[in-house]
């Protein structure tokens, strides 16, 4: 076990209360210690929802371990069906109770064939140890699918019944959940997108569907796989067991969405239009104004889904130049690895944040696109970035409609990315002219307000080791350099002056620095 900071995904069981907080009339009894109920406040805080999640904790304490801890889960879960009355009981256990082994899931199925609790109950065994959150959203969503059809699954070699004539394609939009990024807008963007052709909604699931609305999703025609890491394996289970396809495209991005249309048009029988809809960003790729972006490098790390997104949009759609590839989620990461091969980058596959930092200040990129912690990465690094993936933090669930799928999520990336690319060249030519009369703090304004007095520049830290300081006229040059290459411009001249035995770093030594490391 590694001691980490921050981390990426959580353990799997706050995947399972992910899915019992996205639906309706399902509860979750979570055998936990006391300490194990800080989950809570990743929906109440950071997602902004305004209900508690559907979850009760047995919340046993240590002196409870010398006790029947079995018993008290046997207790909770008779109190916890009188008290909410839920449609389905989810039952499972947090790594802490995992150590106990106390079962609840067989427990719970006991209670059901006694008569104690009418309702259905979805063991969940989730390991704590070996999985994490994207995997227990995962297992969950799976589990709860197939509990409730495995009665309707048609026996083998059944041939799948013709659609009705007249009746319009019917789809299920799988994937959606709490804590997802951008997951409610990329619903209503994609069902707006499906109804333009000629294809009716089915089911939404897991994110506002009831038991009662997953019975139906055998009603479909087809499935739409919207996000893999959470719905992949149900998609997979529903085409093996009712012969239902699912698409494999992910539509984010203008390319990615119009394959997803034609896919979805091959599946539905329908036709559909090679529009770019109402995005503005294959216009904007072929303006003159764009030709500040050509080339730009950029790092991408992310979960799978939007980091594989996020690599084909840059590369195709805005000529981007993609150094850097990775992802937390390692259920995928052949996936990102064939994709890194195609750009020809080396793919990270990790979940430790120090790794990608170590990458990012390697790469010195001049954008990065990735989840929250790649953003406290570049701001300490002075990189623009924008984020793509979960996790998340509160400013990434805004109350706009702000999707990322479709064409109206296009532009919505287009926007998240190109922002800090141009505001990073407004600050830099803003520091390059800082010393010229008509533009340093102490020029008179044209709003007529009195000019700011000039403060003095703080004395630039010396290098890390203490060998190498900068004289006054460098440290200025140093500061005309734009800030997204800035920090990898003053290593490589330290590192050039230690090689020469230079103690100071004069402005001889930074033009010296600069052709050696042109060549």
């Amino acid at each position: 076990m590694e001691l980490t900071v921050w981390t990426y995904e959580g353990p799997p069981h706050v995947g399972a209360m992910r899915i019992a907080t996205s639906m309706r009339d399902v509860h979750y009894l979570l055998h936990a210690p006391q300490g194990d109920t800080y989950a809570n406040l990743l929906f109440t805080m950071i997602e902004r929802r305004d209900q508690r999640p559907p979850v009760t904790y047995t919340t046993f304490q240590a002196r409870d371990l010398g006790g029947d801890t079995a018993n008290m889960v046997t207790s909770m879960l008779k109190e916890t069906y009188e008290r909410f009355k839920p449609q389905v009981m989810l039952v499972g256990e947090s790594c802490t109770a995992e150590l106990i082994q106390d079962q609840p899931g067989t427990l719970a199925q006991g209670m059901v064939a006694n008569g104690e609790l009418p309702v259905p109950v979805v063991p969940l065994e989730l390991p704590a140890y070996s999985r994490k959150e994207n995997w227990g959203a995962s297992e969950t969503m799976y589990q709860m699918v197939r509990g409730l059809l495995l009665s309707q699954v048609p026996p083998p070699g059944t041939q799948r019944p013709e659609r009705d004539a007249g009746r319009p394609p019917l789809v299920n939009l799988l994937g959606p959940s709490s804590l997802g990024f951008r997951c409610r807008d990329d619903v209503r963007e994609i069902s707006s997108l499906l109804s333009q052709v000629g294809v009716e909604v089915n089911v939404i699931a897991p994110d506002g569907a009831s038991p009662q609305d997953l019975l139906k999703i055998p009603e479909a025609d087809f499935n739409c796989c919207l996000y893999p890491e959470t719905a992949l394996l149900t998609c997979q289970w529903l085409k093996r067991s009712f012969g239902q396809p699912f698409t494999q495209t992910v539509p984010i991005g203008v390319g990615a969405t119009r394959d997803f249309l034609a896919e979805v048009a091959g599946l539905a029988g329908t036709e559909t239009s090679d529009s770019a809809g109402d995005s503005r960003l294959p216009w904007y790729s072929r303006s003159i104004d764009s030709t500040y972006l050509t080339g730009k490098r950029v790092f991408i790390f992310g979960d799978a889904t939007h980091a594989l997104a996020a690599a084909r949009i840059a590369h195709e759609e805005l000529a981007f130049e993609v150094v850097g590839l990775g992802t937390y989620s390692r259920e995928f990461a052949r996936d990102v690895r064939k994709a890194a091969r195609d750009y020809g980058v080396e793919p990270l596959i990790t979940d430790n944040y120090l790794e990608v930092e170590d990458r990012v200040t390697e790469l010195q990129p001049e954008l990065v696109l990735g989840t929250q912690m790649e953003r406290h990465i570049a701001k300490r690094l002075g990189i623009p970035c924008a984020v793509i993936s979960a996790p998340v933090h509160v400013q990434d669930f805004p109350a706009r409609y702000s999707p990322q799928m479709g064409f109206e999520g296009a532009n919505v990336i287009f926007d998240t990315w190109v922002h800090p690319l141009m505001m990073g060249l407004e600050e830099h030519l803003l520091a390059m002219f800082r010393d010229d009369f008509e533009f340093n703090d102490s020029a008179p304004s044209h709003l007529g307000h009195q000019p700011v007095a000039d403060t003095p520049q703080p004395v630039p830290a010396p290098a890390e080791d203490g060998d190498v300081s900068w004289s006054q006229d460098a440290e200025q040059e140093l500061r005309k350099i734009p800030f997204f290459v800035r920090g990898k411009a003053r290593r490589n001249t330290e590192r050039f002056a230690r090689e020469q035995n230079l103690h100071t770093v004069t402005l001889d030594t930074l033009y010296d620095a600069k052709a050696h490391f042109s060549r």
